[in-house]
Protein backbone atom coordinates (compact mmCIF):
# COMPACT_ATOMS: atom_id res chain seq x y z
CA UNK A 1 0.00 0.00 0.00
CA UNK A 2 1.38 3.39 -0.97
CA UNK A 3 1.95 6.02 1.71
CA UNK A 4 0.27 8.53 -0.61
CA UNK A 5 -3.51 8.90 -0.49
CA UNK A 6 -5.53 9.31 -3.70
CA UNK A 7 -6.23 12.95 -2.78
CA UNK A 8 -2.52 13.63 -2.29
CA UNK A 9 -1.81 11.94 -5.63
CA UNK A 10 -4.28 14.28 -7.37
CA UNK A 11 -2.62 17.37 -5.91
CA UNK A 12 0.84 16.18 -6.93
CA UNK A 13 -0.18 15.37 -10.53
CA UNK A 14 -2.45 18.30 -11.40
CA UNK A 15 -0.72 18.93 -14.74
CA UNK A 16 -1.59 15.40 -15.86
CA UNK A 17 -5.21 16.13 -15.02
CA UNK A 18 -5.11 19.25 -17.18
CA UNK A 19 -3.65 17.25 -20.05
CA UNK A 20 -6.38 14.63 -19.71
CA UNK A 21 -9.06 17.33 -19.78
CA UNK A 22 -7.59 18.83 -22.95
CA UNK A 23 -7.46 15.38 -24.55
CA UNK A 24 -11.19 14.88 -23.90
CA UNK A 25 -12.07 18.37 -25.16
CA UNK A 26 -10.13 17.77 -28.39
CA UNK A 27 -12.72 15.19 -29.47
CA UNK A 28 -15.80 16.95 -30.80
CA UNK A 29 -18.89 15.18 -29.42
CA UNK A 30 -21.48 17.87 -30.13
CA UNK A 31 -25.04 16.59 -29.95
CA UNK A 32 -26.53 16.59 -32.49
CA UNK A 33 -25.14 14.47 -34.02
CA UNK A 34 -23.77 13.10 -30.71
CA UNK A 35 -20.98 10.88 -32.02
CA UNK A 36 -18.94 9.90 -28.93
CA UNK A 37 -16.81 7.13 -30.43
CA UNK A 38 -13.58 9.14 -30.43
CA UNK A 39 -13.91 10.40 -26.86
CA UNK A 40 -14.80 6.89 -25.65
CA UNK A 41 -11.68 5.55 -27.38
CA UNK A 42 -9.66 8.30 -25.69
CA UNK A 43 -10.95 7.20 -22.30
CA UNK A 44 -10.31 3.52 -23.03
CA UNK A 45 -6.71 4.39 -23.93
CA UNK A 46 -6.32 6.31 -20.67
CA UNK A 47 -7.72 3.43 -18.61
CA UNK A 48 -5.86 0.65 -20.44
CA UNK A 49 -2.76 0.64 -18.15
CA UNK A 50 -4.90 0.57 -14.99
CA UNK A 51 -6.12 -2.55 -13.22
CA UNK A 52 -9.82 -1.78 -13.63
CA UNK A 53 -12.65 -3.54 -15.42
CA UNK A 54 -13.74 -1.60 -18.52
CA UNK A 55 -16.73 -2.44 -20.75
CA UNK A 56 -18.14 -0.66 -23.78
CA UNK A 57 -21.94 -0.87 -24.07
CA UNK A 58 -23.86 0.51 -27.04
CA UNK A 59 -27.35 0.26 -28.48
CA UNK A 60 -26.38 2.90 -31.06
CA UNK A 61 -22.89 2.22 -32.51
CA UNK A 62 -22.05 5.92 -32.81
CA UNK A 63 -23.15 6.66 -29.24
CA UNK A 64 -21.34 4.13 -27.05
CA UNK A 65 -21.25 4.17 -23.26
CA UNK A 66 -18.37 3.09 -21.05
CA UNK A 67 -18.69 1.19 -17.76
CA UNK A 68 -15.79 0.99 -15.31
CA UNK A 69 -15.75 -1.04 -12.10
CA UNK A 70 -13.31 -1.13 -9.18
CA UNK A 71 -13.94 -3.71 -6.43
CA UNK A 72 -13.89 -2.46 -2.87
CA UNK A 73 -13.96 -3.74 0.70
CA UNK A 74 -17.76 -4.02 1.02
CA UNK A 75 -20.74 -5.04 -1.07
CA UNK A 76 -22.05 -1.46 -1.18
CA UNK A 77 -21.67 0.17 -4.61
CA UNK A 78 -21.21 3.86 -5.33
CA UNK A 79 -21.89 4.93 -8.91
CA UNK A 80 -20.33 7.94 -10.64
CA UNK A 81 -22.08 9.19 -13.76
CA UNK A 82 -20.98 11.66 -16.42
CA UNK A 83 -22.07 12.38 -19.98
CA UNK A 84 -19.63 12.63 -22.87
CA UNK A 85 -21.72 14.57 -25.39
CA UNK A 86 -21.90 18.37 -25.45
CA UNK A 87 -24.15 21.00 -26.93
CA UNK A 88 -22.99 22.30 -30.34
CA UNK A 89 -20.81 25.40 -30.69
CA UNK A 90 -20.20 28.17 -33.20
CA UNK A 91 -16.43 28.59 -33.36
CA UNK A 92 -16.81 32.12 -34.74
CA UNK A 93 -18.27 33.28 -31.40
CA UNK A 94 -15.31 31.95 -29.41
CA UNK A 95 -12.08 33.80 -28.67
CA UNK A 96 -10.44 30.52 -27.56
CA UNK A 97 -10.33 27.10 -29.19
CA UNK A 98 -13.68 25.35 -28.53
CA UNK A 99 -11.84 22.02 -28.83
CA UNK A 100 -9.56 22.81 -25.92
CA UNK A 101 -7.06 25.49 -24.98
CA UNK A 102 -5.28 26.32 -21.75
CA UNK A 103 -4.73 29.97 -20.93
CA UNK A 104 -3.09 30.52 -17.56
CA UNK A 105 -5.18 28.85 -14.86
CA UNK A 106 -8.21 28.30 -17.10
CA UNK A 107 -9.00 25.46 -19.49
CA UNK A 108 -11.33 26.53 -22.29
CA UNK A 109 -13.46 24.32 -24.52
CA UNK A 110 -16.96 23.09 -25.22
CA UNK A 111 -17.71 20.80 -22.30
CA UNK A 112 -15.03 22.21 -20.00
CA UNK A 113 -17.70 22.71 -17.36
CA UNK A 114 -20.58 20.64 -18.79
CA UNK A 115 -19.13 18.16 -18.34
CA UNK A 116 -15.92 16.79 -19.76
CA UNK A 117 -14.04 18.61 -17.01
CA UNK A 118 -15.91 16.64 -14.34
CA UNK A 119 -15.48 13.43 -16.35
CA UNK A 120 -11.72 14.08 -16.42
CA UNK A 121 -11.78 14.56 -12.65
CA UNK A 122 -13.63 11.27 -12.20
CA UNK A 123 -11.16 9.49 -14.47
CA UNK A 124 -8.27 10.99 -12.55
CA UNK A 125 -9.81 9.78 -9.29
CA UNK A 126 -9.72 6.28 -10.81
CA UNK A 127 -6.04 6.72 -11.69
CA UNK A 128 -5.29 8.06 -8.20
CA UNK A 129 -6.85 4.97 -6.61
CA UNK A 130 -4.88 2.66 -8.91
CA UNK A 131 -1.59 4.54 -8.56
CA UNK A 132 -1.70 4.48 -4.76
CA UNK A 133 -2.77 0.82 -4.55
CA UNK A 134 -5.75 1.97 -2.53
CA UNK A 135 -8.62 -0.47 -2.02
CA UNK A 136 -11.84 1.55 -1.96
CA UNK A 137 -14.02 1.06 1.12
CA UNK A 138 -16.95 0.28 -1.24
CA UNK A 139 -17.30 -1.04 -4.77
CA UNK A 140 -17.01 1.75 -7.34
CA UNK A 141 -18.82 1.86 -10.67
CA UNK A 142 -18.45 4.58 -13.30
CA UNK A 143 -20.84 5.17 -16.19
CA UNK A 144 -19.63 7.54 -18.90
CA UNK A 145 -22.66 7.93 -21.13
CA UNK A 146 -23.78 9.42 -24.44
CA UNK A 147 -26.90 11.20 -25.68
CA UNK A 148 -27.66 13.22 -22.53
CA UNK A 149 -27.82 16.71 -24.03
CA UNK A 150 -30.81 15.85 -26.25
CA UNK A 151 -32.50 13.56 -23.72
CA UNK A 152 -31.89 10.58 -26.01
CA UNK A 153 -32.30 6.90 -25.25
CA UNK A 154 -28.84 5.65 -26.28
CA UNK A 155 -27.12 6.68 -23.04
CA UNK A 156 -28.26 6.27 -19.45
CA UNK A 157 -31.78 5.02 -20.35
CA UNK A 158 -30.26 2.15 -22.35
CA UNK A 159 -28.07 1.13 -19.41
CA UNK A 160 -31.04 1.28 -17.02
CA UNK A 161 -33.21 -0.75 -19.40
CA UNK A 162 -30.46 -3.37 -19.65
CA UNK A 163 -30.14 -3.59 -15.86
CA UNK A 164 -26.45 -2.70 -15.90
CA UNK A 165 -26.45 -0.94 -12.52
CA UNK A 166 -26.45 -2.48 -9.05
CA UNK A 167 -25.60 0.78 -7.32
CA UNK A 168 -26.74 1.82 -3.87
CA UNK A 169 -26.11 5.53 -4.57
CA UNK A 170 -24.93 7.77 -7.39
CA UNK A 171 -23.22 11.12 -7.87
CA UNK A 172 -23.53 12.85 -11.25
CA UNK A 173 -20.84 15.33 -12.25
CA UNK A 174 -23.19 18.03 -13.49
CA UNK A 175 -21.98 21.53 -12.55
CA UNK A 176 -23.91 22.64 -9.47
CA UNK A 177 -21.96 25.68 -8.31
CA UNK A 178 -21.82 29.37 -9.13
CA UNK A 179 -19.06 31.84 -8.38
CA UNK A 180 -18.94 32.28 -4.62
CA UNK A 181 -21.67 29.68 -3.94
CA UNK A 182 -21.25 25.92 -3.85
CA UNK A 183 -24.07 23.41 -3.77
CA UNK A 184 -25.06 19.80 -4.15
CA UNK A 185 -28.31 19.26 -6.04
CA UNK A 186 -30.58 16.97 -4.04
CA UNK A 187 -33.92 17.47 -5.85
CA UNK A 188 -35.44 18.33 -9.20
CA UNK A 189 -38.78 19.70 -10.34
CA UNK A 190 -41.75 17.96 -11.88
CA UNK A 191 -42.99 18.99 -15.32
CA UNK A 192 -46.12 19.09 -17.43
CA UNK A 193 -45.58 19.65 -21.15
CA UNK A 194 -48.87 20.53 -22.82
CA UNK A 195 -49.74 20.79 -26.48
CA UNK A 196 -52.89 22.88 -26.82
CA UNK A 197 -54.90 23.32 -30.01
CA UNK A 198 -57.43 26.05 -30.73
CA UNK A 199 -60.15 26.21 -33.37
CA UNK A 200 -61.81 29.36 -34.70
CA UNK A 201 -63.67 30.69 -37.71
CA UNK A 202 -61.87 32.17 -40.67
CA UNK A 203 -62.58 35.60 -42.11
CA UNK A 204 -60.90 38.32 -44.11
CA UNK A 205 -58.42 40.38 -42.15
CA UNK A 206 -60.33 43.55 -43.02
CA UNK A 207 -63.45 42.13 -41.32
CA UNK A 208 -62.13 40.31 -38.23
CA UNK A 209 -65.41 40.80 -36.36
CA UNK A 210 -66.97 38.24 -38.71
CA UNK A 211 -64.53 35.52 -37.61
CA UNK A 212 -63.19 33.96 -34.42
CA UNK A 213 -59.43 34.28 -34.04
CA UNK A 214 -57.94 30.94 -32.95
CA UNK A 215 -54.68 32.59 -31.82
CA UNK A 216 -56.61 34.97 -29.58
CA UNK A 217 -58.53 32.03 -28.11
CA UNK A 218 -55.31 30.15 -27.48
CA UNK A 219 -53.55 33.06 -25.84
CA UNK A 220 -56.59 33.78 -23.65
CA UNK A 221 -56.52 30.13 -22.51
CA UNK A 222 -52.86 30.39 -21.54
CA UNK A 223 -53.52 33.60 -19.62
CA UNK A 224 -56.33 31.79 -17.81
CA UNK A 225 -53.89 29.03 -16.86
CA UNK A 226 -51.47 31.63 -15.51
CA UNK A 227 -54.17 33.37 -13.50
CA UNK A 228 -55.60 30.16 -12.01
CA UNK A 229 -52.38 28.26 -11.34
CA UNK A 230 -49.46 30.64 -11.61
CA UNK A 231 -50.70 32.60 -8.60
CA UNK A 232 -51.69 29.59 -6.49
CA UNK A 233 -49.15 28.60 -3.82
CA UNK A 234 -48.10 24.98 -4.16
CA UNK A 235 -48.81 22.41 -1.47
CA UNK A 236 -45.33 20.99 -0.89
CA UNK A 237 -44.65 17.97 1.32
CA UNK A 238 -43.17 18.92 4.69
CA UNK A 239 -39.99 16.88 4.12
CA UNK A 240 -39.22 18.87 0.97
CA UNK A 241 -39.80 22.32 2.53
CA UNK A 242 -36.24 22.58 4.00
CA UNK A 243 -34.79 21.91 0.53
CA UNK A 244 -37.01 24.66 -0.89
CA UNK A 245 -35.88 27.18 1.70
CA UNK A 246 -32.20 26.36 1.15
CA UNK A 247 -32.75 26.59 -2.61
CA UNK A 248 -34.21 30.08 -2.17
CA UNK A 249 -31.19 31.09 -0.11
CA UNK A 250 -28.87 29.70 -2.80
CA UNK A 251 -30.54 31.45 -5.74
CA UNK A 252 -31.39 34.75 -4.00
CA UNK A 253 -28.04 36.49 -4.74
CA UNK A 254 -28.37 35.84 -8.48
CA UNK A 255 -32.11 36.39 -9.07
CA UNK A 256 -33.39 38.13 -5.94
CA UNK A 257 -35.13 36.52 -2.99
CA UNK A 258 -38.67 37.31 -4.16
CA UNK A 259 -38.06 35.76 -7.58
CA UNK A 260 -36.37 32.71 -6.07
CA UNK A 261 -39.25 32.22 -3.62
CA UNK A 262 -41.81 32.50 -6.42
CA UNK A 263 -39.85 30.00 -8.52
CA UNK A 264 -40.22 27.22 -5.95
CA UNK A 265 -43.43 28.03 -4.09
CA UNK A 266 -45.52 28.63 -7.22
CA UNK A 267 -45.84 26.85 -10.58
CA UNK A 268 -43.84 28.31 -13.44
CA UNK A 269 -45.77 28.48 -16.73
CA UNK A 270 -43.85 29.17 -19.93
CA UNK A 271 -45.34 29.53 -23.40
CA UNK A 272 -42.54 28.01 -25.46
CA UNK A 273 -44.15 27.55 -28.89
CA UNK A 274 -47.06 29.43 -30.51
CA UNK A 275 -48.08 28.63 -34.08
CA UNK A 276 -51.08 29.68 -36.16
CA UNK A 277 -52.36 31.66 -39.08
CA UNK A 278 -51.58 31.60 -42.79
CA UNK A 279 -51.43 35.27 -43.78
CA UNK A 280 -51.48 38.69 -42.21
CA UNK A 281 -54.81 39.52 -43.85
CA UNK A 282 -56.77 36.49 -42.66
CA UNK A 283 -58.34 35.54 -39.33
CA UNK A 284 -56.68 32.25 -38.31
CA UNK A 285 -58.95 29.22 -38.06
CA UNK A 286 -56.48 27.13 -36.01
CA UNK A 287 -53.54 27.57 -33.67
CA UNK A 288 -51.22 25.45 -31.61
CA UNK A 289 -49.17 26.10 -28.47
CA UNK A 290 -46.65 24.17 -26.39
CA UNK A 291 -46.61 25.10 -22.72
CA UNK A 292 -44.03 24.12 -20.12
CA UNK A 293 -45.28 23.93 -16.51
CA UNK A 294 -42.78 23.20 -13.71
CA UNK A 295 -43.63 22.06 -10.19
CA UNK A 296 -41.40 21.74 -7.12
CA UNK A 297 -40.62 18.27 -5.79
CA UNK A 298 -43.17 17.24 -3.20
CA UNK A 299 -46.08 18.24 -5.44
CA UNK A 300 -48.19 15.42 -6.93
CA UNK A 301 -48.11 16.24 -10.63
CA UNK A 302 -51.22 14.22 -11.67
CA UNK A 303 -53.40 16.27 -9.31
CA UNK A 304 -52.23 19.49 -10.96
CA UNK A 305 -52.69 18.01 -14.43
CA UNK A 306 -56.29 17.13 -13.64
CA UNK A 307 -56.98 20.74 -12.63
CA UNK A 308 -55.29 22.00 -15.80
CA UNK A 309 -57.54 19.77 -17.91
CA UNK A 310 -60.57 21.15 -16.08
CA UNK A 311 -59.36 24.68 -16.76
CA UNK A 312 -58.83 23.97 -20.47
CA UNK A 313 -62.32 22.47 -20.69
CA UNK A 314 -63.71 25.85 -19.57
CA UNK A 315 -62.01 27.63 -22.49
CA UNK A 316 -63.98 27.81 -25.74
CA UNK A 317 -62.41 26.08 -28.71
CA UNK A 318 -59.39 24.70 -26.80
CA UNK A 319 -58.35 21.05 -26.56
CA UNK A 320 -55.38 19.24 -25.05
CA UNK A 321 -53.77 17.51 -28.02
CA UNK A 322 -50.84 15.95 -26.18
CA UNK A 323 -49.33 15.88 -22.71
CA UNK A 324 -46.18 14.52 -21.08
CA UNK A 325 -45.49 14.82 -17.36
CA UNK A 326 -43.12 13.84 -14.58
CA UNK A 327 -43.09 14.09 -10.81
CA UNK A 328 -40.28 15.94 -9.06
CA UNK A 329 -37.90 13.80 -7.00
CA UNK A 330 -35.80 14.54 -3.92
CA UNK A 331 -33.26 12.99 -1.61
CA UNK A 332 -33.23 13.32 2.17
CA UNK A 333 -30.99 16.39 2.70
CA UNK A 334 -29.69 14.75 5.90
CA UNK A 335 -29.30 11.28 4.37
CA UNK A 336 -25.98 9.42 3.97
CA UNK A 337 -25.35 10.34 0.32
CA UNK A 338 -26.14 14.04 0.64
CA UNK A 339 -24.21 14.34 3.89
CA UNK A 340 -21.18 12.54 2.41
CA UNK A 341 -21.02 14.74 -0.70
CA UNK A 342 -21.72 18.02 1.11
CA UNK A 343 -19.26 17.38 3.95
CA UNK A 344 -16.51 16.20 1.59
CA UNK A 345 -16.97 19.26 -0.61
CA UNK A 346 -16.94 21.56 2.42
CA UNK A 347 -13.76 19.95 3.74
CA UNK A 348 -12.11 20.29 0.32
CA UNK A 349 -13.15 23.87 -0.48
CA UNK A 350 -13.43 25.29 3.04
CA UNK A 351 -16.77 26.84 2.06
CA UNK A 352 -20.44 26.17 2.79
CA UNK A 353 -22.25 23.81 0.42
CA UNK A 354 -25.98 24.38 -0.07
CA UNK A 355 -28.32 21.39 -0.39
CA UNK A 356 -30.75 22.64 -3.00
CA UNK A 357 -33.11 21.75 -5.80
CA UNK A 358 -32.37 22.05 -9.49
CA UNK A 359 -34.76 24.26 -11.45
CA UNK A 360 -35.25 21.54 -14.07
CA UNK A 361 -34.75 17.79 -14.25
CA UNK A 362 -32.34 15.36 -15.90
CA UNK A 363 -30.55 12.06 -15.42
CA UNK A 364 -30.80 12.32 -11.63
CA UNK A 365 -34.56 11.94 -11.93
CA UNK A 366 -34.16 8.82 -14.09
CA UNK A 367 -31.85 7.23 -11.52
CA UNK A 368 -34.02 8.15 -8.53
CA UNK A 369 -37.06 6.74 -10.29
CA UNK A 370 -35.03 3.54 -10.82
CA UNK A 371 -34.51 3.31 -7.07
CA UNK A 372 -30.95 4.65 -6.91
CA UNK A 373 -30.45 7.61 -4.52
CA UNK A 374 -28.74 10.28 -6.61
CA UNK A 375 -27.26 13.75 -6.27
CA UNK A 376 -25.47 16.06 -8.68
CA UNK A 377 -22.20 17.71 -7.74
CA UNK A 378 -19.33 19.40 -9.50
CA UNK A 379 -17.57 22.65 -8.85
CA UNK A 380 -17.47 24.79 -11.98
CA UNK A 381 -17.77 28.16 -13.67
CA UNK A 382 -20.92 30.02 -14.75
CA UNK A 383 -20.25 29.32 -18.44
CA UNK A 384 -22.38 26.26 -19.21
CA UNK A 385 -23.35 26.17 -22.93
CA UNK A 386 -21.81 29.64 -23.44
CA UNK A 387 -19.06 30.76 -25.84
CA UNK A 388 -15.63 30.51 -24.20
CA UNK A 389 -16.87 27.94 -21.70
CA UNK A 390 -14.06 27.26 -19.26
CA UNK A 391 -13.10 25.55 -16.04
CA UNK A 392 -10.36 26.76 -13.64
CA UNK A 393 -7.55 24.29 -13.08
CA UNK A 394 -8.11 24.47 -9.31
CA UNK A 395 -11.72 23.35 -9.89
CA UNK A 396 -10.57 20.30 -11.84
CA UNK A 397 -8.25 19.41 -8.98
CA UNK A 398 -10.83 19.99 -6.23
CA UNK A 399 -13.46 17.94 -8.08
CA UNK A 400 -11.03 15.04 -8.43
CA UNK A 401 -10.20 15.27 -4.72
CA UNK A 402 -13.89 15.25 -3.76
CA UNK A 403 -14.57 12.24 -6.00
CA UNK A 404 -11.52 10.40 -4.63
CA UNK A 405 -12.47 11.06 -0.99
CA UNK A 406 -16.20 10.44 -1.38
CA UNK A 407 -16.24 6.61 -1.03
CA UNK A 408 -14.78 6.76 2.47
CA UNK A 409 -17.14 9.55 3.51
CA UNK A 410 -20.16 7.67 2.16
CA UNK A 411 -19.09 4.41 3.80
CA UNK A 412 -18.72 6.25 7.10
CA UNK A 413 -22.25 7.64 6.78
CA UNK A 414 -23.94 4.34 5.92
CA UNK A 415 -22.12 2.54 8.75
CA UNK A 416 -23.54 4.89 11.36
Amino acid sequence: MSDTTPAEYVRAHREELVTLTLDLLANDSSNPPGDTREVVSEIEQFLDPLSVDVERFAVDPVKPNLLVRIPGESDHTLLYNGHLDTVPFDADTWSHDPLGERVGDHVYGRGATDMKGAVASMLFAIQAVAATDAVPPVDLQFAFVSDEEVGGDAGLPALLDAGRFDADACVIGEPTCEEGRHSVTVADRGSIWLTLEASGEGAHGSRPVLGINAIDRLYDAIETLRERFGTRRLEIDAEVAPIVEESIEYYAPSMGEATARELFWYPSINLGVLEGGDAINTVPQSARAEVDVRLTAGVHTPDVLEKIRECVADCDGITVADVAWSVGTAEDPDGPLVEAVASTAEDTTGEHVFRRSATGGGDAKKLRNAGIPTVEFALGADTVHAPDEYVPVDVLVDNAIVYARLPAAWRSQIDR
